[in-house]
């Protein structure tokens, strides 16, 4: 069993694991439990019911955090002419196609989201080994294959708070929403609408009620279990 620090032991003795906390508790217990020099991030996880093995059984979506995630997002866009020019514009970090592609190859992956155009999903698809278990391939599903025109936009909701998620091998999802340093309403309000974007996007094959168990944490700090009814109520209307 791992051994856990002085400030760790005294962070869980904040959370009453006989309690199911509401979304609004775990927010203001999750702020005040933490004990790093550094800011961390608040994170959701849930447990589904859900099996990843079952193509009618994945959840994958997008959620824009409306208060952003507190730390800047390196964008990298696969185009080429016309549509690299509007990327470059429209502020992306890296923009290229064989080049990039290269060096991402060759171990380099200094990014946090990829973009492409769709003529450039040929050779993009050929990095899925190496991009995929990152969950960094670009994907129409979620928004990251765009057209040209539409790169603005992407680029710019991405830097705002954009956050995938999905359903991940042993059926949990999980999701960053933001610093501790936040507000207890910024957290709030991105938790609702993560909540609101995960729940929109129930898979087909789901049965009955597939979110399991809902829990709150910051990166290193003890989960907070969350009523599951109120949050899964939120929404960000």
């Amino acid at each position: 069993m791992a051994k856990h620090g002085k400030k760790y032991v005294e962070a869980a003795k904040l959370v009453d694991r006989t309690k199911a906390y509401t979304p609004r508790e775990a927010v203001e217990l999750a702020k005040r439990m933490s004990h790093t020099k550094f800011d961390e991030t608040v994170e959701l996880h849930l447990m589904t019911t859900l099996d990843p093995r079952n193509a009618d059984q994945q959840l994958r979506g997008v959620t824009l955090l409306p208060h952003g995630l507190g730390k800047k997002v390196r964008v990298l866009v696969f185009a080429q002419g016309e549509a690299a020019r509007i990327a470059e514009e429209a502020g992306a970090d890296y923009v290229g196609g064989d080049e990039l592609a290269a060096k991402i190859q060759e171990g380099w992956l200094d990014f946090d989201v990829a973009v492409a155009t769709p003529d450039m999903m040929p050779k993009v698809t050929k990095l899925g080994k190496i991009l995929g278990r990152r969950g960094l391939m670009p994907n129409p599903k979620t928004g990251t294959v765009a057209q040209p025109d539409d790169i603005p936009r992407v680029v710019k909701d991405v830097r705002k708070g954009r956050v995938e998620f999905r359903l991940d091998r042993t059926a949990n999802v999980h999701v960053p929403l933001g610093k501790v340093s936040f507000s207890e309403d910024q957290l709030f309000e991105n938790l609702s609408s993560a909540m609101e974007a995960i729940t929109k996007v129930r898979p087909a094959g789901a049965k009955g009620q597939y979110i399991k168990t809902a829990t709150l944490t910051t990166s290193m700090g003890p989960g907070i279990e969350l009523d599951l009814k109120s949050t899964l109520a939120l929404s960000a209307a």
